[in-house]
């Protein structure tokens, strides 16, 4: 692996404490030795407490998030829910987002991609409400495809991935220090440099426990195959590989981890808008090999990549001509369950649940999301009407869903749960009477590496604000946490 050394080694970093700061003469004068230790590192003071920007390159002064407030009550505009950063913003297919992690601490680092391209986490802290956010790299690429993910190490410290929308590389750094992301390490190159136009765009790191804690890293690579690589220790990789191949399409997929030996993932074969957009397919990785759900042996490692006709077929839209696009998938209890969005027409998404059972793909449609919300015209190259609110699943209960739909011209955040494996619902709002939109819902995953697991917290993030397309956003991230 290559070590990019342009990198820098520290990020700006604010620290926001759940509750004000009172400022001494002592305080100050060691504030100001700490900026005259730090070198070029700035200094500021809100309600939120005492922020330290570490400036990277002599870069911009890190954001300061306001003090949190009290629990906001459900069914609260989104404008009202604690604020993880004022500017930033995220694809939904690249995944961890968000992990909670329990070791020395109970925190939840998330990550994000502002709106000049800045690559950006930060933790929250479930005893403390501590919030630290960090810079880790500058003004990478100001387009959602390119926020970061993230896995934390089984010796605690945190590793990131990241790349530009079809970059050249794909990046990884590693925290200096563990549960801390104050200090990150230099960049290495995840990916090898390509000269394919295609790039390497959204990382998807999965730990796999029981394989002495492998780490499988899957992306779209060059030709839009899914490539992989995985690696014993976290830092040396094997050869890069194509795990799925993608054909004469561009497919879109996401994986999640059982927590032990198995990986599932989900495929959308190519856009809604082209030729293939119109199926979910599904594969899981276990004991060496890819495998449908039934148990049905598809290749083996040493004979990737895996061909799109090869895997389950989930759902097939083609004799209705309703396209698709798949938007999560998690384990629950080794069954894999799916949501994913249906078009019947350009501005009537709906959001579906498909668990496998003995009897094959059980598909229940869940409710009607409304029309697109992106804002730009229509007209434009990068303007997508397939691009939904979103629904996610809660990984730690996937009988839990969380989506964003229009209600009265905004889109809502709710929370909607099947006791029946999706046959019915409840549904209870989240946000509503919001000013601006809340869309592509998350809620945190486990981390595979805590050691001191007992029952993990629940929190919810979401982009809330103006979003025209992938390169052009004006988007907060709230969040609510439920310990």
């Amino acid at each position: 692996m290559r070590t990019r050394t342009h990198a820098p080694t520290c990020g700006r970093t604010t620290v926001c404490a759940a509750a004000p700061v009172v400022l001494t003469v002592s305080t100050l004068v060691v504030l100001m030795l700490a900026v005259l230790t730090l070198g070029g590192c700035a200094v500021s003071v809100g309600t939120g407490g005492i922020g330290v920007g570490v400036r990277s390159g002599g870069g911009r002064e890190a954001d300061a998030p306001p003090t949190a407030p009290e629990q906001t009550a459900l069914g609260s505009p989104g404008e009202d829910f604690r604020m993880l950063t004022p500017d930033g913003a995220w694809f939904w297919l690249s995944d961890p987002r968000a992990i909670y992690h329990e070791g020395e601490h109970r925190r939840t680092y998330a990550t994000w991609v502002n709106s000049i391209g800045d690559i950006r986490i930060a933790s929250y802290d479930h005893d403390t409400g501590e919030r630290i956010t960090t810079t880790i790299r500058e003004e990478l690429h100001a387009d959602d495809h390119a926020n970061p993910t993230v896995v934390v190490r089984p010796d605690g410290r945190l590793t990131v991935f990241y790349s530009k929308h079809r970059g050249r590389w794909l990046i990884t750094q590693t925290s200096t220090n563990p549960e801390d992301i104050t200090l990150w390490g230099e960049e290495d190159d995840a990916g090898p440099y390509t000269s394919d136009s295609r790039g390497h765009t959204g990382p998807r790191p999965v730990y796999v426990p029981g394989e002495a804690n492998r780490l499988m890293l899957f992306w779209r690579g060059p030709g839009y195959d899914t490539h992989l690589r995985t690696s014993d220790d976290g830092w040396n990789w094997d050869e890069q590989r194509a795990f799925l191949a993608a054909g004469e399409t561009t497919p879109y997929f996401h994986v999640a981890g059982d927590g032990d030996s198995s990986v599932h993932m989900v495929v959308s074969p190519a856009h809604p808008r082209t030729d293939g957009g119109d199926r979910v397919l599904y594969a899981r990785y276990r004991a060496g090999a890819v495998w449908r759900a039934d148990g049905t042996r598809i290749r083996g490692m040493d004979e990737l990549p895996v061909l799109l006709d090869e895997c389950d077929v989930v759902y097939d839209g083609s004799v209705d001509d309703v396209p698709a696009w798949v938007w999560d998938v998690a384990d629950d209890g080794g069954v894999p369950v799916i949501v994913y969005a249906t078009f019947p027409e350009k501005d009537d998404h709906r959001y579906w649940y498909a668990r496998w059972t003995p009897d094959g793909w059980a598909r229940q449609e869940i409710v009607a999301g409304g029309s697109w919300f992106p804002s730009g015209n229509v007209s434009s190259r990068r303007h997508d009407q397939y691009y939904s609110g979103g629904v996610t699943l809660d990984h730690a209960d996937p009988s839990v869903v969380y989506l964003s739909r229009q209600v009265d011209g905004i889109f809502e955040i709710e929370r909607w749960v099947t006791a029946d494996g999706g046959a019915s619902w409840e549904s209870e709002a989240v946000t509503s009477g919001s000013r601006a939109n809340n869309v592509r819902p998350v809620v945190h995953r486990i981390s595979a590496t805590s050691p001191n697991m007992t029952e993990p917290p629940s929190t919810l993030f979401w982009m809330n604000g103006s979003y025209v397309d992938y390169g052009e956003y004006s988007t907060s991230i709230r969040m609510r946490a439920v310990d």
